[in-house]
Protein backbone atom coordinates (compact mmCIF):
# COMPACT_ATOMS: atom_id res chain seq x y z
CA UNK A 1 0.00 0.00 0.00
CA UNK A 2 2.88 2.33 0.76
CA UNK A 3 4.02 2.12 -2.86
CA UNK A 4 0.92 3.91 -4.15
CA UNK A 5 -0.46 7.37 -3.38
CA UNK A 6 -3.83 7.79 -1.69
CA UNK A 7 -6.81 8.35 -3.95
CA UNK A 8 -8.50 11.65 -2.97
CA UNK A 9 -12.28 11.65 -2.73
CA UNK A 10 -15.02 13.62 -1.01
CA UNK A 11 -17.37 11.55 1.15
CA UNK A 12 -21.07 12.49 1.27
CA UNK A 13 -21.99 11.32 4.74
CA UNK A 14 -25.39 12.96 5.24
CA UNK A 15 -27.61 10.55 7.16
CA UNK A 16 -25.01 7.77 6.95
CA UNK A 17 -23.68 5.94 9.98
CA UNK A 18 -20.21 7.01 11.12
CA UNK A 19 -18.59 5.35 14.15
CA UNK A 20 -16.03 7.17 16.25
CA UNK A 21 -14.07 5.17 18.82
CA UNK A 22 -12.52 7.27 21.56
CA UNK A 23 -13.54 10.71 22.77
CA UNK A 24 -10.27 12.47 23.49
CA UNK A 25 -8.53 15.35 21.74
CA UNK A 26 -8.46 13.66 18.31
CA UNK A 27 -12.20 13.06 18.33
CA UNK A 28 -12.79 16.57 19.65
CA UNK A 29 -10.98 17.99 16.60
CA UNK A 30 -12.61 15.67 14.05
CA UNK A 31 -16.22 15.55 15.25
CA UNK A 32 -17.26 19.11 14.24
CA UNK A 33 -16.55 18.42 10.57
CA UNK A 34 -18.44 15.12 10.69
CA UNK A 35 -21.37 16.88 12.35
CA UNK A 36 -21.28 19.61 9.70
CA UNK A 37 -21.35 16.87 7.03
CA UNK A 38 -24.67 15.67 8.45
CA UNK A 39 -23.38 12.22 9.43
CA UNK A 40 -25.30 9.96 11.81
CA UNK A 41 -22.51 9.73 14.38
CA UNK A 42 -22.19 7.02 17.01
CA UNK A 43 -19.45 7.66 19.55
CA UNK A 44 -18.18 4.69 21.55
CA UNK A 45 -16.09 5.60 24.59
CA UNK A 46 -16.37 5.19 28.38
CA UNK A 47 -15.50 8.88 28.91
CA UNK A 48 -15.13 12.06 26.91
CA UNK A 49 -13.64 15.53 26.99
CA UNK A 50 -16.02 18.29 28.14
CA UNK A 51 -16.35 19.56 24.56
CA UNK A 52 -17.28 16.14 23.20
CA UNK A 53 -19.69 15.60 26.07
CA UNK A 54 -21.36 18.90 25.17
CA UNK A 55 -21.86 17.64 21.60
CA UNK A 56 -23.62 14.57 22.97
CA UNK A 57 -25.74 16.65 25.36
CA UNK A 58 -26.80 18.83 22.42
CA UNK A 59 -27.95 15.77 20.48
CA UNK A 60 -25.35 16.22 17.74
CA UNK A 61 -23.92 12.73 18.33
CA UNK A 62 -25.07 9.48 19.98
CA UNK A 63 -22.74 8.53 22.82
CA UNK A 64 -22.42 4.88 23.84
CA UNK A 65 -20.57 5.01 27.17
CA UNK A 66 -18.42 1.90 27.07
CA UNK A 67 -15.31 0.51 25.45
CA UNK A 68 -15.18 -0.82 21.90
CA UNK A 69 -16.80 -4.22 21.29
CA UNK A 70 -16.69 -6.39 18.20
CA UNK A 71 -19.67 -5.53 16.01
CA UNK A 72 -19.64 -1.79 16.73
CA UNK A 73 -18.70 -1.03 13.12
CA UNK A 74 -21.57 -3.01 11.61
CA UNK A 75 -23.52 -0.97 9.03
CA UNK A 76 -21.01 1.90 9.27
CA UNK A 77 -19.87 3.76 6.19
CA UNK A 78 -16.84 5.36 7.80
CA UNK A 79 -14.93 4.92 11.06
CA UNK A 80 -12.52 7.01 13.07
CA UNK A 81 -10.45 4.96 15.51
CA UNK A 82 -8.86 7.14 18.16
CA UNK A 83 -8.76 5.29 21.47
CA UNK A 84 -5.75 5.07 23.79
CA UNK A 85 -5.91 1.25 23.74
CA UNK A 86 -3.65 -0.23 20.97
CA UNK A 87 -5.38 -3.61 21.23
CA UNK A 88 -8.83 -2.10 20.73
CA UNK A 89 -7.55 -0.04 17.83
CA UNK A 90 -6.14 -3.09 16.09
CA UNK A 91 -9.32 -5.13 16.68
CA UNK A 92 -11.53 -2.33 15.39
CA UNK A 93 -9.27 -1.87 12.35
CA UNK A 94 -9.57 -5.58 11.58
CA UNK A 95 -13.37 -5.38 11.89
CA UNK A 96 -13.42 -2.41 9.53
CA UNK A 97 -11.40 -4.41 7.00
CA UNK A 98 -13.84 -7.34 7.22
CA UNK A 99 -16.88 -5.10 6.75
CA UNK A 100 -15.19 -2.93 4.08
CA UNK A 101 -15.58 0.20 6.15
CA UNK A 102 -13.16 2.99 5.33
CA UNK A 103 -11.20 3.50 8.52
CA UNK A 104 -8.94 6.26 9.84
CA UNK A 105 -6.51 5.41 12.63
CA UNK A 106 -5.03 8.16 14.75
CA UNK A 107 -2.32 5.91 16.23
CA UNK A 108 -0.93 4.37 13.02
CA UNK A 109 -1.77 5.92 9.67
CA UNK A 110 0.04 3.17 7.76
CA UNK A 111 -2.46 0.60 9.05
CA UNK A 112 -5.47 2.71 8.11
CA UNK A 113 -7.50 2.42 4.92
CA UNK A 114 -8.22 6.15 4.82
CA UNK A 115 -6.40 9.33 5.79
CA UNK A 116 -7.91 12.58 6.99
CA UNK A 117 -6.63 15.46 4.85
CA UNK A 118 -5.69 18.86 6.18
CA UNK A 119 -8.78 20.88 5.26
CA UNK A 120 -9.78 24.51 5.13
CA UNK A 121 -12.71 26.47 3.76
CA UNK A 122 -13.20 29.71 1.84
CA UNK A 123 -16.48 30.94 0.38
CA UNK A 124 -18.01 27.58 -0.50
CA UNK A 125 -14.72 25.95 -1.46
CA UNK A 126 -13.14 23.18 0.61
CA UNK A 127 -9.38 22.80 0.28
CA UNK A 128 -8.12 19.32 1.22
CA UNK A 129 -4.42 18.49 1.15
CA UNK A 130 -3.03 14.93 1.38
CA UNK A 131 0.54 13.67 1.43
CA UNK A 132 0.97 11.55 -1.69
CA UNK A 133 3.56 9.15 -0.31
CA UNK A 134 2.92 7.22 2.89
CA UNK A 135 6.65 6.84 3.47
CA UNK A 136 7.16 10.58 3.56
CA UNK A 137 4.11 11.75 5.48
CA UNK A 138 4.70 15.18 6.95
CA UNK A 139 1.53 16.52 8.63
CA UNK A 140 3.11 19.91 9.33
CA UNK A 141 4.00 20.43 5.69
CA UNK A 142 0.53 19.29 4.62
CA UNK A 143 -1.09 21.75 7.03
CA UNK A 144 1.23 24.53 5.86
CA UNK A 145 0.23 23.96 2.22
CA UNK A 146 -3.44 23.99 3.24
CA UNK A 147 -2.98 27.22 5.19
CA UNK A 148 -1.18 28.92 2.31
CA UNK A 149 -3.90 28.03 -0.21
CA UNK A 150 -6.76 29.04 2.08
CA UNK A 151 -5.03 32.30 3.05
CA UNK A 152 -4.50 33.13 -0.62
CA UNK A 153 -8.15 32.51 -1.44
CA UNK A 154 -9.32 34.56 1.52
CA UNK A 155 -7.10 37.58 1.05
CA UNK A 156 -7.32 37.65 -2.72
CA UNK A 157 -3.65 36.92 -3.47
CA UNK A 158 -4.73 33.60 -4.99
CA UNK A 159 -7.56 34.39 -7.38
CA UNK A 160 -9.54 31.68 -9.10
CA UNK A 161 -11.95 33.21 -11.64
CA UNK A 162 -15.61 32.27 -11.37
CA UNK A 163 -16.99 30.63 -14.49
CA UNK A 164 -20.58 30.71 -13.34
CA UNK A 165 -22.85 33.72 -13.81
CA UNK A 166 -22.32 36.17 -10.97
CA UNK A 167 -25.03 38.34 -9.51
CA UNK A 168 -24.19 41.96 -10.16
CA UNK A 169 -24.13 44.22 -7.16
CA UNK A 170 -22.11 46.43 -4.88
CA UNK A 171 -19.92 45.59 -1.91
CA UNK A 172 -19.45 48.48 0.49
CA UNK A 173 -16.04 47.64 1.96
CA UNK A 174 -14.44 49.28 4.96
CA UNK A 175 -10.74 49.36 4.14
CA UNK A 176 -9.47 50.12 7.62
CA UNK A 177 -7.22 52.97 8.75
CA UNK A 178 -4.72 52.88 5.88
CA UNK A 179 -2.33 49.98 6.33
CA UNK A 180 -3.26 47.50 3.57
CA UNK A 181 -2.75 44.59 5.98
CA UNK A 182 -5.60 45.89 8.15
CA UNK A 183 -8.41 45.37 5.66
CA UNK A 184 -10.61 42.40 6.55
CA UNK A 185 -10.07 39.06 4.82
CA UNK A 186 -13.51 39.28 3.23
CA UNK A 187 -12.92 42.83 2.07
CA UNK A 188 -9.66 41.90 0.38
CA UNK A 189 -11.24 38.92 -1.34
CA UNK A 190 -14.12 40.99 -2.72
CA UNK A 191 -11.63 43.59 -3.90
CA UNK A 192 -9.71 40.91 -5.78
CA UNK A 193 -12.91 39.75 -7.51
CA UNK A 194 -14.15 43.22 -8.49
CA UNK A 195 -14.71 44.55 -11.99
CA UNK A 196 -14.95 48.16 -10.78
CA UNK A 197 -13.50 49.80 -7.66
CA UNK A 198 -14.67 53.23 -6.53
CA UNK A 199 -12.09 54.28 -3.97
CA UNK A 200 -11.82 57.01 -1.36
CA UNK A 201 -8.59 58.86 -0.66
CA UNK A 202 -8.50 57.45 2.88
CA UNK A 203 -8.87 53.86 1.75
CA UNK A 204 -5.80 51.55 1.67
CA UNK A 205 -4.37 52.87 -1.60
CA UNK A 206 -1.59 50.27 -1.81
CA UNK A 207 -4.19 47.58 -2.49
CA UNK A 208 -5.19 49.25 -5.75
CA UNK A 209 -1.78 48.44 -7.23
CA UNK A 210 -2.53 44.71 -6.77
CA UNK A 211 -5.68 44.79 -8.92
CA UNK A 212 -5.61 43.10 -12.33
CA UNK A 213 -5.28 45.43 -15.36
CA UNK A 214 -8.90 44.92 -16.44
CA UNK A 215 -10.30 46.39 -13.20
CA UNK A 216 -11.60 49.93 -13.59
CA UNK A 217 -10.58 52.16 -10.68
CA UNK A 218 -12.62 55.33 -10.14
CA UNK A 219 -11.17 58.01 -7.88
CA UNK A 220 -13.86 59.23 -5.48
CA UNK A 221 -11.37 61.11 -3.34
CA UNK A 222 -12.82 63.85 -1.18
CA UNK A 223 -9.73 65.94 -0.59
CA UNK A 224 -10.44 68.62 2.10
CA UNK A 225 -10.93 72.03 0.50
CA UNK A 226 -9.99 70.68 -2.88
CA UNK A 227 -11.34 68.74 -5.83
CA UNK A 228 -14.02 66.20 -4.92
CA UNK A 229 -16.57 63.90 -6.41
CA UNK A 230 -20.03 64.84 -5.18
CA UNK A 231 -21.86 62.15 -3.22
CA UNK A 232 -24.64 62.06 -5.78
CA UNK A 233 -22.10 61.32 -8.49
CA UNK A 234 -20.66 58.49 -6.40
CA UNK A 235 -24.13 57.02 -5.90
CA UNK A 236 -24.85 57.27 -9.62
CA UNK A 237 -21.55 55.60 -10.50
CA UNK A 238 -22.28 52.69 -8.17
CA UNK A 239 -25.74 52.21 -9.67
CA UNK A 240 -24.61 52.61 -13.28
CA UNK A 241 -21.83 50.03 -13.10
CA UNK A 242 -23.91 47.53 -11.13
CA UNK A 243 -26.68 47.79 -13.73
CA UNK A 244 -24.12 46.87 -16.37
CA UNK A 245 -23.77 43.52 -14.64
CA UNK A 246 -20.46 44.31 -13.00
CA UNK A 247 -19.15 43.45 -9.57
CA UNK A 248 -18.54 46.79 -7.89
CA UNK A 249 -16.56 47.50 -4.74
CA UNK A 250 -16.93 50.81 -2.95
CA UNK A 251 -13.65 51.00 -1.03
CA UNK A 252 -13.85 53.37 1.92
CA UNK A 253 -11.43 54.23 4.71
CA UNK A 254 -12.07 52.94 8.23
CA UNK A 255 -15.58 51.57 8.69
CA UNK A 256 -18.29 52.59 6.19
CA UNK A 257 -20.73 53.62 8.93
CA UNK A 258 -18.37 55.53 11.25
CA UNK A 259 -18.55 59.14 10.07
CA UNK A 260 -18.64 57.97 6.49
CA UNK A 261 -21.58 58.32 4.17
CA UNK A 262 -22.00 54.61 3.75
CA UNK A 263 -25.67 54.51 4.69
CA UNK A 264 -26.47 57.16 2.10
CA UNK A 265 -24.93 54.89 -0.52
CA UNK A 266 -26.81 51.86 0.80
CA UNK A 267 -30.09 53.79 0.67
CA UNK A 268 -29.44 54.98 -2.88
CA UNK A 269 -28.67 51.43 -4.00
CA UNK A 270 -31.79 50.09 -2.27
CA UNK A 271 -33.96 52.67 -4.03
CA UNK A 272 -32.43 51.59 -7.34
CA UNK A 273 -33.02 47.91 -6.56
CA UNK A 274 -29.29 47.12 -6.49
CA UNK A 275 -28.17 44.42 -4.01
CA UNK A 276 -25.52 45.65 -1.60
CA UNK A 277 -23.22 43.83 0.80
CA UNK A 278 -21.71 45.77 3.69
CA UNK A 279 -18.29 44.64 4.90
CA UNK A 280 -17.33 46.36 8.17
CA UNK A 281 -13.85 47.78 8.53
CA UNK A 282 -11.48 48.55 11.38
CA UNK A 283 -12.31 52.06 12.55
CA UNK A 284 -9.47 54.55 12.86
CA UNK A 285 -11.04 55.72 16.12
CA UNK A 286 -9.54 52.73 17.94
CA UNK A 287 -6.90 51.37 15.57
CA UNK A 288 -4.91 54.56 15.05
CA UNK A 289 -4.53 55.34 18.77
CA UNK A 290 -3.58 51.70 19.30
CA UNK A 291 -0.93 51.89 16.56
CA UNK A 292 0.50 54.94 18.34
CA UNK A 293 0.65 53.13 21.68
CA UNK A 294 -2.48 54.69 23.15
CA UNK A 295 -5.25 52.45 24.58
CA UNK A 296 -8.62 54.19 24.35
CA UNK A 297 -9.51 52.45 27.61
CA UNK A 298 -7.24 51.27 30.42
CA UNK A 299 -8.02 49.72 33.77
CA UNK A 300 -8.15 52.37 36.47
CA UNK A 301 -7.83 55.21 33.94
CA UNK A 302 -10.80 55.19 31.56
CA UNK A 303 -13.97 53.10 31.66
CA UNK A 304 -15.44 54.57 28.51
CA UNK A 305 -14.47 56.30 25.31
CA UNK A 306 -16.52 58.59 23.11
CA UNK A 307 -15.97 59.08 19.39
CA UNK A 308 -16.93 62.49 18.03
CA UNK A 309 -16.90 64.12 14.63
CA UNK A 310 -15.02 67.41 14.67
CA UNK A 311 -15.75 68.48 11.12
CA UNK A 312 -17.80 71.45 12.35
CA UNK A 313 -16.82 73.73 15.23
CA UNK A 314 -18.67 73.65 18.57
CA UNK A 315 -20.21 77.08 17.92
CA UNK A 316 -21.44 76.09 14.45
CA UNK A 317 -25.23 75.85 14.30
CA UNK A 318 -24.88 72.62 12.31
CA UNK A 319 -23.12 70.87 15.19
CA UNK A 320 -25.05 67.98 16.75
CA UNK A 321 -22.49 67.36 19.51
CA UNK A 322 -23.26 68.14 23.15
CA UNK A 323 -19.83 69.56 23.98
CA UNK A 324 -20.73 70.72 27.53
CA UNK A 325 -21.71 67.16 28.43
CA UNK A 326 -18.54 65.76 26.88
CA UNK A 327 -16.47 68.12 29.02
CA UNK A 328 -17.91 66.49 32.14
CA UNK A 329 -16.99 62.93 31.16
CA UNK A 330 -13.95 61.34 32.77
CA UNK A 331 -13.16 58.86 30.00
CA UNK A 332 -11.39 59.17 26.67
CA UNK A 333 -12.52 61.50 23.91
CA UNK A 334 -11.56 60.55 20.34
CA UNK A 335 -12.10 63.19 17.69
CA UNK A 336 -12.07 62.44 13.97
CA UNK A 337 -11.87 65.08 11.23
CA UNK A 338 -11.11 67.79 13.78
CA UNK A 339 -7.57 69.01 13.11
CA UNK A 340 -8.56 72.45 11.84
CA UNK A 341 -11.22 72.87 14.57
CA UNK A 342 -9.17 71.61 17.52
CA UNK A 343 -8.54 75.13 18.86
CA UNK A 344 -12.25 75.87 19.21
CA UNK A 345 -12.90 72.36 20.53
CA UNK A 346 -10.24 72.71 23.23
CA UNK A 347 -11.54 76.13 24.27
CA UNK A 348 -15.09 74.78 24.57
CA UNK A 349 -14.06 71.76 26.62
CA UNK A 350 -12.04 73.93 29.03
CA UNK A 351 -14.85 76.48 29.28
CA UNK A 352 -17.20 73.73 30.44
CA UNK A 353 -14.92 72.27 33.07
CA UNK A 354 -12.21 70.20 31.45
CA UNK A 355 -8.76 70.83 32.88
CA UNK A 356 -6.42 72.79 30.57
CA UNK A 357 -3.74 70.25 31.54
CA UNK A 358 -5.69 67.34 30.04
CA UNK A 359 -3.30 65.38 27.77
CA UNK A 360 -3.91 65.41 24.03
CA UNK A 361 -2.30 63.33 21.30
CA UNK A 362 -2.64 63.85 17.56
CA UNK A 363 -1.79 60.86 15.38
CA UNK A 364 -1.33 61.82 11.75
CA UNK A 365 -1.51 59.26 8.91
CA UNK A 366 -2.03 56.50 11.45
CA UNK A 367 -0.91 52.92 10.63
CA UNK A 368 0.89 54.07 7.47
CA UNK A 369 4.60 54.57 6.84
CA UNK A 370 4.05 58.32 7.32
CA UNK A 371 2.53 57.97 10.82
CA UNK A 372 3.63 60.48 13.41
CA UNK A 373 2.40 61.39 16.87
CA UNK A 374 2.33 64.88 18.35
CA UNK A 375 1.52 65.40 22.04
CA UNK A 376 0.09 68.49 23.74
CA UNK A 377 -2.53 69.53 26.31
CA UNK A 378 -5.89 71.23 25.85
CA UNK A 379 -4.16 74.51 26.70
CA UNK A 380 -1.42 74.10 24.10
CA UNK A 381 -2.95 71.97 21.37
CA UNK A 382 -4.00 74.79 19.02
CA UNK A 383 -0.52 76.29 18.95
CA UNK A 384 1.10 72.86 18.74
CA UNK A 385 -0.93 71.98 15.65
CA UNK A 386 0.26 75.18 13.97
CA UNK A 387 3.86 74.82 15.08
CA UNK A 388 4.11 71.14 14.11
CA UNK A 389 2.08 71.63 10.93
CA UNK A 390 -0.28 68.76 11.72
CA UNK A 391 -2.43 67.94 8.72
CA UNK A 392 -5.43 65.68 8.17
CA UNK A 393 -6.05 62.85 8.30
CA UNK A 394 -5.26 62.79 11.99
CA UNK A 395 -6.99 61.17 14.96
CA UNK A 396 -7.11 63.28 18.13
CA UNK A 397 -7.14 61.55 21.52
CA UNK A 398 -8.01 63.54 24.64
CA UNK A 399 -7.68 62.10 28.15
CA UNK A 400 -5.35 60.50 30.65
CA UNK A 401 -4.89 57.40 28.47
CA UNK A 402 -2.54 59.50 26.34
CA UNK A 403 0.10 59.24 29.08
CA UNK A 404 -0.32 55.48 29.58
CA UNK A 405 2.53 53.56 28.05
CA UNK A 406 4.98 50.73 28.56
Amino acid sequence: MAEHPAYPVGLRLTGRRVVVLGAGQVAQRRLPALIAAGADIVLVSPEATPSVEAMADAGEITWVRRRYEDGDLAEAWYALIATSDPGANSAASAEAERHRVWCVRSDDADLATAWTPATGHSEGVTVAVLTTDARGRDPRHTAAVRDAVVAGLRDGTLVAPHHRTRTAGVALVGGGPGDPDLITVRGRRLLAEADVVIADRLGPRDLLAELPPHVEVIDAAKIPYGRYMAQEAINNALIEHARQGKSVVRLKGGDPFVFGRGMEEVQALAEAGIPCTVVPGISSSISVPGAAGIPVTHRGVAHEFTVVSGHVAPDDERSLVDWPSLAKLTGTLVILMGVDKIGKIAETLVAHGKSPKTPVALVQEGTTAAQRRVDATLATVAETVRAEDVKPPAVIVIGDVVTVGP
